[in-house]
């Protein structure tokens, strides 16, 4: 236990001290009832920075994993929807999107949309949809909008959408995705292996639209317990202390931790703007491949919006592979929870947050990232995950 670590952790209130008492009470129980190895997996980009920000994994004790999920938007958006938007930007139309997005490196020439705007490329970095709407309002050029994100960010696309506030020059190349279907896929790939997902730790933000509801298959379908949890390091360690009650009581259900933002059905203004402006249809996500039923595309009666129909794209190109990363890089496993960035051969050598070669190391959510610029590396175990 690094004393530097549980200074900065139990700064935070007494009732961290109680809570993680709590933590080592249950486990000791589960492995005298021959538990053996509990994962949870915090599938949301913000958890992973709590947990490795303030050291808990250095806190838990020994037959408690806690390992990293897919939550990271600018991780696993598709390399060719990238290669859109470089291409797109070098035949002069103006692409506009996030800061961390336009680092992601993909395979070619530009390598990415940054690269792009140095080589002439016409690259706008914008704060968010709203801010691409006033800037495209003061000219005509065409303009594409990289958009991203998960159910948090959807309703920003689509309640402009379906206002007709969005000029007729600005169009979406949607790389949405929705988080339940890869939270299932996920499950489906631990559950063949030796140590599979035992508790999931649910995305706040996300739940504060879809509402905690949306994460009951989780127990029902895998007997998971599951947790939506707000983001505080007191939340993180709440939520794990539920979960390791559900394993010892043998009941997993739903528990709603991040009361004060997420209601039973969420935001139904939200939910309904999105069902009306957006298709949900199959979806590639970087690393992991193609997941039935987990992407958002604009709706018919929105297509004068959509990015795709405007410049002729392929949705789905028949040549989008699984592992799509340069050779050595495992950021495919670590999204999936299937390995630490300690493993991989890159990490933090040709590997950095200045430098990135792969996507876990550009956005802030990224697990690679995370741990780079965590407090000190000294707090991250070098235990393998799992592999089965």
């Amino acid at each position: 236990m690094h004393a530097k670590v549980v200074k900065k952790l139990f700064s935070h209130g007494a009732a961290c001290r109680r809570v993680l008492e709590l933590i080592r009470t249950l486990a000791r129980e589960l492995d005298a009832k021959g538990f053996g190895k509990i994962k949870i997996m915090n599938f949301c980009g913000t958890h992973e920075w709590v947990v490795t920000h303030y050291g808990i994994r250095s806190v838990m004790p020994s037959n408690v994993e806690l390992v990293a999920g897919p939550g990271c938007p600018v991780c696993i958006t598709p390399s060719y929807v990238v290669r859109y938007a470089i291409d797109l930007a070098m035949e002069g139309v103006t692409v506009m999107t996030f800061g961390d997005m336009a680092r992601v490196p993909v395979e070619g020439s530009p390598s990415s949309l940054i690269e792009a705007r140095a080589m002439g490329g016409r690259v706008e970095i914008v704060y968010s949809f709203v801010d691409a709407l006033e800037r495209v309002r003061k000219e005509r050029s065409e303009t594409v909008f990289l958009a991203i994100g998960f159910e948090t960010t959807a309703p920003s696309y689509s309640i402009p959408i379906e206002r007709r506030v969005v000029p007729k020059n600005l169009y979406l190349l949607t790389a949405l995705r929705l988080t339940p279907p890869v939270m299932r896929y996920v499950l489906q790939l631990h559950g063949s292996r030796e140590t599979p997902i035992s508790g999931v730790v649910a995305p706040g933000h996300v739940s504060t639209v879809i509402g905690w509801r949306a994460w009951e298959f989780l127990p029902r379908e895998f007997g998971v317990p599951t947790v939506v949890a707000g983001f505080e390091p007191l939340d993180v360690l709440m939520a794990i202390a539920h979960i390791l009650r559900m394993l010892l009581e043998g009941v997993p259900k739903v528990v709603n931790e991040y009361r004060r933002s997420v209601r039973e059905d969420g935001s139904r203004v939200a939910k309904e703007s999105m069902d009306r402006v957006f298709r949900v249809c199959d979806a590639v996500w970087r690393g992991i491949g193609l997941v039935p039923m987990s992407g958002l595309d604009l709706s018919k009666d929105y297509a004068e919006w959509d990015a795709y129909e405007r410049f002729g794209l392929e949705r789905v190109p028949r040549e989008s592979v699984r592992h799509d990363h340069p050779p050595g890089c495992i950021c495919d496993k670590v999204i999936l929870g299937l390995a630490k960035p300690t493993q991989c051969p890159h990490f933090m050598k040709r590997c950095t947050p200045s430098h990135p070669l792969g996507p876990c190391m550009v956005s802030a959510e990224g697990t690679c990232r995370i741990w780079a610029q965590s407090p000190s590396l000294a707090t991250l175990s070098v235990d393998r995950y799992d592999h089965g």
